[in-house]
């Protein structure tokens, strides 16, 4: 069998680059199984415990507000402490807060573990963007964040077939236990297999200059946020952000609720169309990582091959808009959110990697978590107008215009992001710090 440039060229200079993307992936995966449980037992909490519309959404922004104050503070500390240990505290915090979550008696109680999911679950994209930075070249970074951030689907896969399962059987208090325990096996592999470039024995020389190849000098002094914030292609990345991810909170925490509020699904019936939908973001976010990765293997600018790419994908978001559309088909729904969730994560694997192309190493982690909180304030603002807007339409019995409302607003974000990134940033240069 005749092999591909790409595995001839990994095996001439060396392939542990993506052990350690692998590892990244795996973390990921378990950070969106352990955010996407209350999700999916949304219907149960509401009929054990009286959780309302209003109450879930207020859950869901306590997380948000967590997770936002949480990106500040964690990918500082991150960027401080290194990626080896501040990826492992963070991991342990948010397994911890998971399986916390199993003593709440209310939405108070589930408040407060949420808020504590939220806080230490942000850890993991300024260290996974950190770690991509550390171990790829410019031109494979956007692949490889494609790769491990196809991982938060691979989680919202899992969730909808494992969870309704442990639920069902051993008590929904049980589904949070289990998905929060899963994990901590995987530090025992991050101790095993993580080092810096420059430490680890395992890496061969020609894969060292390989991943560093590109790459600009490390700054060494730490880089207050004040000086960050003086630059334009900071809030270029916090616009971007904080319009566009709170689209991928109402998929991740409100499509199971549209499924049995509008659709009539059980939490039973959740497992094909959420199967199907997150299969699709998976191949989104691949190929959305893959595609400007290509561009610039075949002489783009970096900044055109980013650019360009991402107003694919914001268009492709667009149709999403007609999901709540009388006389459309459940699959018909389906395909449309499964293309906008899809093209979510290509955008995403697109606007993380635009953080080290336009700053130093030693900034990314707290330059991703400036975005991060940006989004995270997005999510908490519509976390809360969604429970007050879906509560309202319930008590008129018209549910499904509150979800129409929320499919116009998902199919503009995307766009709207695009030209104010370009226009706060043009050309997104580098950063001379």
């Amino acid at each position: 069998m005749t092999k591909t440039k790409f595995t001839q060229a990994n095996e001439k200079i060396g392939k542990y680059r993506w052990t350690i993307c692998t590892l990244v992936f795996f973390a990921t995966t378990v950070n969106y199984l352990d955010r996407q449980v209350i999700g999916i037992l949304k219907p149960m909490l509401d009929t054990d415990l009286g959780i309302g519309e209003a109450e879930y959404g207020f859950i869901v922004t306590a997380f948000q507000f967590a997770y936002a104050i949480g990106m500040l503070v964690v990918g500082r500390l991150i960027d401080k402490l290194g990626t080896k240990l501040g990826y492992a505290f963070a991991f342990i915090g948010w397994s911890l807060a998971a399986m916390a979550h199993a003593l709440s008696r209310g939405a108070i109680g589930f408040g407060i573990a949420r808020a504590a999911l939220g806080f230490t679950e942000a850890g993991n994209f300024p260290a996974a963007i950190k770690t991509t930075a550390e171990w790829f070249p410019k031109k494979e970074r956007a692949f490889a964040t494609g790769l491990f951030n196809s991982g938060t689907n691979v989680g919202a896969i899992v969730a909808p077939l494992v969870v309704p399962w442990l639920a069902i059987n051993w008590g929904w208090q049980m589904a949070f236990v289990a998905t929060g325990a899963v994990g901590l096996i995987w530090l025992i592999f991050w101790f095993i297999f993580y080092e810096i470039p420059e430490k680890q024995k395992r890496l061969g020389e020609a894969e060292l200059a390989y991943i560093k190849s590109d790459q600009e000098d490390e700054v060494k002094e730490s880089i207050p946020w004040l000086t960050l914030l003086k630059y334009r292609q900071t809030w270029a990345f916090f616009v971007g952000k904080f319009l566009t991810d709170p689209i991928w909170w109402f998929y991740l925490f409100w499509i199971p609720a549209w499924l049995a509020d509008v659709r009539g699904l059980s939490i039973t019936e959740f497992g094909l169309p959420l199967v199907v939908i997150y299969s699709a973001t998976t191949v989104g976010s691949i190929f959305g990582g893959w595609l400007s990765s290509h561009l610039i293997k075949k002489g783009w600018e970096v900044h055109r091959a980013r650019s360009g790419s991402m107003l694919l994908f914001a268009i492709l978001v667009i149709p999403i808009v007609f999901a709540q559309s009388e006389g459309i088909s459940f699959w018909g729904a389906i395909t449309l959110i499964s293309i906008a969730a899809a093209s979510h994560q290509a955008w995403s694997a697109n606007i993380f990697t635009t953080v080290s192309d336009m700053f130093p190493k030693r900034a990314v982690a707290s330059v991703t978590g400036i975005g991060g909180f940006a989004g995270s304030v997005g999510g908490m603002l519509v976390a809360s107008f969604t429970g007050i807007m879906l509560q309202f339409w319930e008590g008129k019995g018209h549910i499904e215009i509150g979800y129409r409302t929320l499919f116009i607003i998902s199919g503009s974000a995307y766009i709207l992001a695009w030209v104010l990134m370009n226009l706060i940033a043009p050309k997104m240069k580098k950063v001379d710090l």
